[in-house]
């Protein structure tokens, strides 16, 4: 769930798709979506909207979202990989 969230308030941030940013600069992003709308809920709302607005962009901004908190939180990698 954490790493939904996080991709989807990526996703409404003003960070360019396609950026490679930084662990403090992803991290600043989130937090400043979520405060700027409303909350998680508020973001996930608005990554609906685009997709039905803007499917031909949302999908390409989704998928650049969530490889950016894929790489930058390794999501889905036990903790033992991490540890090892």
């Amino acid at each position: 769930m954490l790493t939904v969230a996080r991709a989807e308030a990526l996703f409404t941030s003003p960070l360019a798709t396609g950026s490679h940013p930084s662990h403090a600069t992803a991290e600043q992003a989130i937090r400043h979506a979520v405060r700027t709308h409303g909350g998680v809920r508020g973001c996930a709302a608005d990554v609906a909207g685009e997709y039905g607005d803007h499917p031909e962009c949302a999908a390409p901004r989704m998928r650049w979202a969530r490889h950016v908190v894929d790489e930058l939180y390794d999501a889905g990698r036990p903790r033992w990989v991490l540890a090892g």
